[in-house]
């Protein structure tokens, strides 16, 4: 019943509902009123069914005065945490109140006392005291991670979630039940008290933790990532994500390559792409280009260009992360999220695709590097590096490949730019760009263009798009499907109150999920 007023622009206010959990209705703020059932009783929205004919009275008096009844029940013991709860600005428990409620307590008297600083595990952090019972977290780790470590103690006012004795919540898919817990009693160990939700912008992505390409939303506020949170698509993630892909937004803005060196000296932008196509061009002998599955097919393809026609190379080595473990659920061994995208952008060019563990059998005069990640002994390879003649490498983060690097470019990752993934299902995904690139950080498809133009070929390559729309269609037919790169993102939505200087919420312009009809919790 919930997700079928949804379609019709009605909320039925809820905490313990979720549509990829089972049914508990234990918190009882979903009760309507139906035709179906005898006149003045009240049944759960989550638990019933809709039928031909049925009525369903969402806003009657007794329906009201059900849901404020059960939120003064919640608040009664709740703590007044929300001036330092992280939870704060994008909490039910508040959106409610002031929605169903909105009145002071008819009740007087001490507040129970709970554990405020319950350490779960490694990554998870209980606050007893904000926890209103949804037995959300309990349901996520028996049915999705099939880890069940989490139970309901105690009864009453003493009722408490905790681990069962001699366990630890240590799962790596953890991070899910802090998106699923609608009043902040869960929070995630890595953020906490690092940003107030209410700046946060969302913008909608893709994580790059590995190959299967997980939707999710990048919260970030000045330039800055904070965390990332899934976002639903039921055919690649469902409404979850790992807590390895949840982590990864660190690479995002640590450690990064924020300007272009020319033999160890930084120099303006403009200067080192003429430089790298240079000597690129004018040096001599065996060419060996390696490119990241890290990045974009737009990127893929403009260096793939640039390979062909600017250097006239007929091989592409594939680089990327190491491998990893898979699981389950949704982490794939292949921690590099485009490899397929790569592979299609060789094949556009007629370029032949090597793998990277023979690339090194043989010295290069001349190496393009884009992406730093490799797969095998980093000291060999940098060693094998020293022996060309001109290395020019783009890339994100400082790595010690960059010391054997004559040019070192910097890379914008995929928050700072946007373009497509290819996922190991072959599902083409595009992603937007939360923020403008750090320091001289241009895409990689801009340094290419920079470079091809300096080689006498003019591009008039302007953006990602205009990238796609250019090369996409030497890409096989049919190897991306239905896709349509102006198709939006699902879910992409303008923050709300726009305020002067075209700033949003007084923040800097961005996106961020404002959803009235979502299911509670910022998972979903």
């Amino acid at each position: 019943m919930i997700e079928a007023a949804k379609t019709v622009g009605i909320e039925i206010p809820h905490y313990c509902y979720h549509p990829g959990l089972s049914i508990a209705a234990n918190c009882r703020m979903c009760l309507v009123e139906t035709n179906k059932h005898p006149p003045g009783k009240l049944v759960p929205g989550c638990q019933i069914t809709v039928m031909e004919g049925m009525e369903i009275k969402t806003q009657s008096q007794r329906v009201k005065d059900q849901q404020r009844s059960v939120q003064e029940l919640l608040l009664l013991h709740h703590p007044v945490d929300c001036a330092i709860c992280d939870q704060a600005g994008e909490c039910r428990l508040q959106d409610y109140y002031q929605e169903y409620d909105y009145k002071p307590s008819r009740l007087d008297g001490p507040k129970w006392m709970k554990n405020k600083r319950k350490i779960l595990g490694p990554t998870i952090v209980l606050d007893q005291e904000r926890c209103i019972m949804c037995t959300r977290c309990v349901r996520f780790m028996k049915e999705i991670a099939g880890d069940p470590v989490l139970g309901v103690f105690g009864r009453g006012t003493r009722e408490v979630i905790d681990v069962f004795p001699g366990k630890t919540l240590e799962n790596n898919y953890s991070g899910n039940i802090v998106d699923l817990c609608p009043v902040g009693a869960l929070t995630w160990r890595d953020n906490r008290f690092r940003a107030r939700a209410y700046f946060l912008s969302a913008t909608p992505s893709i994580c790059t933790g590995c190959e299967r390409g997980c939707n999710v939303y990048l919260d970030h506020f000045q330039g800055v990532p904070y965390r990332y949170r899934p976002r639903e698509n039921p055919e690649i993630n469902q409404y979850w994500m790992c807590d390895v892909g949840r982590l990864s937004y660190h690479s995002l803005h640590d450690d990064r390559l924020v300007r272009a060196r020319v033999d160890g000296e930084e120099v303006e932008v403009e200067a080192a792409a003429a430089t790298a196509a240079k000597r690129l061009a004018e040096q001599g002998g065996r060419l060996a280009v390696v490119v990241s599955p890290v990045l974009s097919l737009e990127d893929a393809l403009a260096v793939a260009a640039l390979a062909r026609e600017g250097l006239g190379a007929d091989a592409i080595y594939v680089s990327g992360r190491p491998a990893g473990e898979a699981d389950r659920l949704l982490l794939r061994a292949d921690r590099n999220p485009n490899r397929k995208g790569v592979e299609l952008a060789a094949q556009a060019f007629g370029l032949q695709v090597r793998p990277f563990d023979v690339l090194m059998a043989s010295p290069a005069d001349r190496v393009l590097l884009a992406g730093l990640e490799i797969p095998g002994d980093e000291a060999a390879f940098v060693e094998w590096l020293r022996k060309a003649q001109v290395v020019v490498a783009l890339g994100t983060n400082l790595s010690p490949l960059l010391d054997a690097a004559h040019v070192a470019l910097p890379l914008a990752p995929h928050s700072e730019a946007e373009g497509t993934f290819v996922n190991f299902q072959g599902r083409a995904q595009r992603f937007l760009a939360a923020y403008a690139p750090r320091g001289g950080a241009r895409p990689g498809w801009a340094w290419a263009a920079r470079m091809l133009r300096d080689l006498g070929q003019e591009t008039g390559w302007n953006s990602a798009r205009e990238v796609f729309m250019d090369l996409g269609r030497k890409l096989p037919e049919g190897s991306l499907g239905s896709f349509d790169w102006d198709a939006t993102p699902r879910r992409y939505l303008k923050g709300v109150v726009p305020l002067p200087g075209g700033t949003v919420d007084g923040r800097p312009a961005g996106m961020r999920e404002l959803l009235p009809l979502r299911s509670s919790g910022t998972a979903a």
